[in-house]
């Protein structure tokens, strides 16, 4: 059998949910598919599950390494893959069965190098589906990819997901794209940066096949166990990646930078100002103090502040406006006014 998709899954402590996400692959409706799962050092038993199905599905492949992190478990799946496009699936999210069946189909017959569509995640109870700011079902050449899909990748992380893509094996072996290790970016972020550069054409489904899980340990939930605004201003001050200097000039891809950067603060405002049983107020008081002075947040937001409004509601004007004037308390205010409201 042809194998027409790889998708490729990294696992690691997954045995609550991995179930469910082999059902959902094993359940595709497009049969010539293998299904890749690089067990990451689990100690629980998802090595033993995912056994079980292999048994019963050819198509399921096991392959068990050392912990070594998502970037290498995907990288592990890569050099095995052997189908003509890629996808990738997390163990813990699922699929619905035509997901990949309408994702090869519209590559295949549109002579497409990269599939995009939308995807479904659940935040506060409420099932949301995630959609980007690129034109639907319409196929973009490498001209507008370069010009109006990358710089999406500074502006904000609603690209960075592989996930609810597919990419063609062969550009990904041509110029052995890969996952980086240990990068402020992030890992999906610069893989797709890296693919998005050397495809020549790409074509965004308004289509939703792909459901993303809020699961113990996602960083939604983890936030207040880790410095996320930390990681916020690393990403801030990385270096770019040298295809944007190509193509773009310096004052335009800080604007992009500066854009970012508030918006990581804006949402983690809403995260550390919303009720959090175990988590004193005066400690989520002073880290957003800590945000709203810090040098980069106050240059970003006084030097950029038009091109920061632009599009952007009353609320989040107003927002942007107490932040500019390190105004704390009025911050809070504003946002449980808001919280209430939306209830």
């Amino acid at each position: 059998m042809d194998i027409k998709v790889s998708v490729i899954i990294p696992v690691y402590n997954c045995e609550k949910y991995i179930r469910e996400c082999i059902e959902s692959l094993v359940s595709q409706t497009l049969k010539e598919c293998e299904f890749i799962f690089v067990n990451d050092g689990s100690s629980d038993k998802s090595k033993e599950i995912i056994e079980g199905y292999s048994k019963k599905d050819s198509r399921i492949k096991l392959i068990n390494q050392e912990n070594g992190g998502v970037s290498v478990a995907r990288n592990t799946g890569l050099r095995n893959a052997v189908g003509e496009y890629i996808g990738f699936v997390d163990s813990d999210d699922y699929v619905d069965k035509d997901m990949y069946k309408k994702l090869y189909y519209t590559a295949i017959e549109k002579k497409i190098d990269l599939v995009i569509s939308n995807f479904e995640q659940e935040l506060d109870g409420k099932k949301i589906i995630n959609k980007l700011d690129i034109i639907t079902n319409s196929i973009l050449n490498k001209d507008e990819i370069i010009n109006k899909i990358l710089p999406q990748f500074l502006q904000h992380e609603k690209l960075n997901t592989v996930c609810n893509k597919l990419f063609k094996a062969e550009i990904i072996k041509d110029f052995n794209i890969k996952f980086p290790k240990g990068v402020a970016l992030g890992e999906d972020g610069l893989f797709n940066i890296n693919y998005f550069s050397n495809a020549e054409s790409l074509i965004y489904l308004d289509y939703c096949g792909y459901h993303y899980r809020e699961v113990e340990g996602s960083a939604t939930r983890n936030i207040f166990e880790k410095d996320y605004f930390t990681r916020a201003l690393e990403v801030y001050h990385e270096d770019i990646p040298l295809i944007y200097y190509k193509n773009f000039n310096k004052e335009y891809l800080e604007k992009l930078k500066a854009t970012k950067l508030i918006s990581n603060v804006i949402s983690y405002i809403h995260v550390y100002f919303k009720p959090q049983e175990g988590i004193p107020f005066r400690k989520r008081y002073k880290y957003v103090s800590r945000m709203i002075k810090n040098k980069s947040v106050n240059k970003s937001i006084n030097k950029y502040r038009d091109t920061i409004c632009k599009d952007k509601s009353r609320y989040e004007i107003l927002l942007i406006s107490l932040i500019k004037n390190k105004l704390v308390m009025g911050i809070y205010i504003l946002t449980s006014y808001s919280r209430l409201r939306c209830k």
